[in-house]
């Protein structure tokens, strides 16, 4: 338990906070949008196991311009 205590969470707090809602806008955007460059099922999966370098790479590769 001393491991834990030694964490910087104020530091840490925000990036997590950050992934969190990028992840959700992306998922949104996903259910949203009708068509992607690939699988749905494989960008829904990359998002959620990858976390924040996922969802970046969902908005600069995934989505098709309309």
């Amino acid at each position: 338990m001393n491991e834990l205590s030694a964490i910087p969470w104020e530091l840490i707090a925000p990036i997590l906070v950050i992934q969190l809602v990028l992840q959700i806008i992306a998922i949104i955007d996903l259910i949203r949008v009708p068509e992607t460059k690939g699988p749905k099922v494989m960008w829904l999966l990359l998002i959620l196991i990858s976390g924040m370098i996922a969802s970046i790479v969902y908005f600069i590769i995934g989505r098709k311009q309309q």
